[in-house]
């Protein structure tokens, strides 16, 4: 008597992929480093004359040009069909406007004050990983965040008047949405890859950012010009980066 075939049925469990938490830290590193080279382009555009929306502008176009060169020159267009436009949609609004806020802050404070603020987005991160996701948070990342917030709280020295008004609330509001795009994107890169997340979020921004750009135009020396393709080229991979490590590992 032979024995029976074996179940072609697999466990769910063993079919699905676990967190690559080393891998997923060690792309947030780069795009961590990446993001902080492009607020220093950012910072040299806007003191050479750059509009914020020139700047805002680049950086979508660099993005979306750099990610179609990609898809043409490997996968095809194809790669980067989805069902899910609708949450591509809500993750361009979302990340359009926190990107607006992050932008005018750097542009408003020194860039030293703007990184400051820019520290609580991994602590409003955190806690909307909690709350909406209900990721694991042991008594480790409570403490890490609280130590955080104390360490912001203690560099911005709230009422003293070190930090411009304008600014503090920019910095906040560009931390807090760049928080709510991390929870999207975890959610969406779940089904959808790192490639097409960044290939809609570019492409749809460039819309309404294309409209404000005809409005803001300059004419710049070939040295800014150099600046805001640097913002698009370096924005692009390190919004690759990040993607990829919010696909991988928990926020």
């Amino acid at each position: 008597m032979t024995s029976p075939a074996p179940s072609k049925h697999i466990p769910r469990d063993i079919l699905r992929t676990p967190d690559r938490i080393l891998a997923a830290i060690g792309m947030r590193l780069v795009s961590v480093m990446l993001f902080a080279i492009m607020n220093v382009v950012i910072k040299l555009a806007e003191q050479h004359g750059a509009a914020l929306g020139e700047i805002l502008f680049f950086r979508q176009l660099g993005a979306s040009v750099l990610v179609g060169s990609i898809v043409l020159a490997g996968p095809g267009w194809r790669s980067v069909a989805t069902q899910k436009i609708g949450a591509h949609i809500s993750r361009a609004v979302l990340g359009l406007v926190a990107m607006a806020f992050t932008f005018t802050t750097i542009v408003t404070l020194p860039l030293a004050e703007a990184t400051t603020l820019g520290f609580t987005m991994p602590i409003f991160a955190t806690i909307l990983g909690a709350l909406i996701l209900h990721e694991p948070t042991g008594w480790h990342r409570w403490i890490a965040v609280i130590a955080g917030f104390i360490g912001v709280l203690i560099v911005a020295q709230p009422g003293s008047g070190h930090f411009p008004l304008w600014g503090a609330v920019t910095g906040l509001l560009g931390a807090l949405g760049t928080a709510g795009v991390s929870i999207l994107l975890r959610q969406i890169t779940r089904t959808e890859s790192a490639m097409t997340v960044v290939f809609w979020f570019s492409t749809l921004s460039l819309l309404p950012l294309g409209l404000i750009y005809t409005f803001v135009a300059r004419s710049h020396s070939a040295d800014v010009w150099l600046l805001l393709a640097g913002v698009g080229l370096i924005g692009g991979i390190a919004q690759l980066a990040m993607t990829s490590a919010l696909g991988w590992g928990p926020v």
